[in-house]
């Protein structure tokens, strides 16, 4: 079956930095496109990020020059570089797979919904001083 598990949120202060992993399990991420998404209190849940299988990334504009998505394959796991964290940044992230890059990318191109009933837990990310 297959598992996403998003881990690696916690408090931090502005400024500070953090490494969000997505860790797979039940299938292989080589042929996935993964996308990083948040969902702050009482806000829709949006798109930051994603990578496709061949590693093509994109952000959205909100995080563009401070988050950075990356994949390790061989870990089946794809991580989020998050630098110079904002109060706005404060939010619990997700992580979602599709085999088509252009359904959850373009989703963060264009900061439209993003369609998936196979949602985890999330990590939280709380920032303040």
């Amino acid at each position: 079956q297959l598992q996403l598990v998003e881990s690696g949120g916690g408090l931090v202060q502005p400024g500070g930095s953090l490494t969000l992993s997505c860790a797979a399990s039940g299938f292989t991420l080589d042929d996935y496109a993964i996308g990083w998404f948040r969902q702050a209190p009482g806000k829709e849940r949006e798109g930051v990020s994603c990578i496709s299988g061949g590693g093509k990334t994109v952000y959205a504009n909100s995080v563009k020059g401070r988050f950075t998505i990356s994949r390790d394959n061989a870990k089946n796991t794809v991580f989020l570089q998050i630098n110079g964290l904002k109060p706005e940044d404060t939010a619990i992230y997700y992580c979602a797979a599709d085999q088509w890059s252009r359904v959850i990318c373009g989703t963060v191109v264009t900061a439209t919904p993003y369609e998936y009933n196979n949602w985890g837990q999330g990590t939280q990310v709380t920032v303040s001083s």
